[in-house]
């Protein structure tokens, strides 16, 4: 089926890193050795109501499938010993920025995105924001082995007056193996080269640069250090690049955080809906929210790791034994389905399909195994809350629980891990129109209801 406008959909399927890609090389220097806040409106890329695009919907069932794939790459990249930058701790700055968030309709892929400004003069970008990836890149002229299309013009850094390219010896191309866990090499004219290549076998790769990031018309950062793609495929529909947001010095966080302090927050919209990412210190009201420990994992530094402890439906705790939500759980803008330990989903289900007991069962549809013979917008869904260490939580609403997948049918919008050792994940569909606060300042990560709407 294709999705309508309204449904929810997956968000940046890019961020869990594999060994660097092998590709054809066509030219030798690509060649690879192995006060006010920031507040940008945050959009919902994916859906089958694009002004721009021509393509089709990306059908539900392709989402679900590439949302697996990146589970799989997430749990690898766990698995793995990498290296683990340290995070840095800035002091509280007074500004901050609010930056429109919007569903990526008209980029036709399953993420959010926000419009930055890059190089001087400015021209706008459509990018992807993922808070499980380091590396801020964009397509750029002259594209010397492949550009998939994109909304809008690519970017030449010719016509910037501040483009400058990273040299091989620069700190920067030293942490790029931290950022992308990809090894940096250098061109012939001693140009720093990166390789981000993620979990679903999307890739970008380029020169390493910096230019002036504007992230409002009086908001700049210059010398912002990113990735100039002249090698970029994959599952970034027409987006010009993508935005990290990850705990790695070189994210777009990091780099803002001494300007505006290490903290960003957002709300996540539906297709219908506009968003906020929100950048500073100043840019939220703690005392709006409800925190739970941003908790640190020596095999993986960058993601959001919090603490599970329970789980509600229609106000009753699910039978489950507290050891059993001790397994590592990231939360993440990049998955779409809730990811919940073997033995926590099973008790969930079951509970769940007791509660929804005057709903004939239906069949599973892929990843999706707990189905109802009914429409979502006539259902009467039992409250599912999802409860954290140190008393936050998130009350969910009919729309973060259950999705349809088909006309009369519609699923629980979670899915179990094979076991209890793979690592839990909070996806995108659970945060949707909550308030997510990001303090790495203070090590902890807020929700707070009554967001976008």
């Amino acid at each position: 089926m294709q999705l309508k406008c309204s449904s929810i959909i997956n968000v940046v399927a890019t961020s869990s890193l594999h060994p660097p890609v092998e590709r054809a090389k066509s030219n030798d220097d690509l060649h690879l050795i192995n006060k006010s806040g920031i507040h940008l409106s945050l959009h919902k890329v994916h859906g089958p109501c694009s002004p721009l695009s021509s393509e089709s919907s990306l059908p539900l069932i392709d989402i679900l499938v590439r949302d697996e794939e990146r589970i799989r790459a997430l749990n690898s990249r766990l698995t793995k010993t990498t290296v683990n930058p340290t995070s840095r701790k800035r002091d509280p700055r007074t500004k901050s920025v609010d930056i429109p968030l919007k569903p990526g309709v008209s980029i036709n892929t399953g993420n959010y995105y926000i419009n930055v400004g890059l190089g001087t003069p400015a021209k706008s970008y459509a990018m992807i924001v993922d808070t499980g990836s380091s590396l801020t890149w964009l397509q750029c002229q002259p594209c010397q082995i492949y550009c998939h299309s994109q909304v809008g013009p690519v970017f030449d850094p010719t016509t910037s007056n501040t483009y400058k390219a990273v040299s091989c010896d620069a700190a920067e191309c030293s942490s790029l193996e931290s950022a992308t866990l990809n090894p940096s090499s250098c061109s012939k004219r001693n140009v720093c080269i990166y390789q981000a290549s993620y979990g679903d076998s999307s890739y970008s790769i380029g020169y390493l640069s910096r230019d002036t990031l504007s992230v409002a018309p009086s908001e700049t950062l210059p010398g912002f250090v990113y990735g100039c793609g002249q090698d970029t495929d994959g599952l970034f529909g027409k987006a010009a690049g993508l935005i990290g947001l990850s705990r790695n010095k070189l994210s777009m966080l990091a780099q803002l955080s001494s300007k505006y302090g290490y903290v960003f927050s957002y709300c996540l919209p539906t297709s219908s809906s506009t968003g906020t990412l929100s950048i500073g210190q100043s840019s939220y009201n703690p005392a709006g929210y409800k925190f739970t420990p941003m908790l640190a994992d020596p095999r993986d530094s960058t993601l959001y790791f919090l603490r599970l402890t329970g789980i509600t439906i229609a106000g009753k705790l699910i039978s489950v034994s507290p050891e059993k939500y001790k397994t590592p759980t990231i939360i993440d803008s990049g998955t779409v389905i809730t990811r919940l330990p073997a033995t926590v989903y099973t008790a969930l289900r079951v509970a769940f399909v007791k509660a929804m007991s005057k709903y004939a069962t239906a069949p599973p549809y892929s990843i999706l195994d707990t189905c109802f013979k009914a429409s979502s917008a006539g259902m009467s869904v039992a409250e599912v809350t999802l409860m954290f260490q140190g008393g936050a939580d998130l009350k969910l609403g009919a729309q973060n629980i259950v999705l349809e997948v088909d006309n009369g049918v519609t699923c629980l919008a979670f899915a179990g891990n094979d076991d209890d050792s793979g690592v839990a994940i909070i996806g995108n569909l659970q945060q949707e129109t909550f308030k997510v606060a990001y303090d790495v300042t203070n090590s902890r990560i807020g929700f707070a209801a009554g967001g976008c709407r």
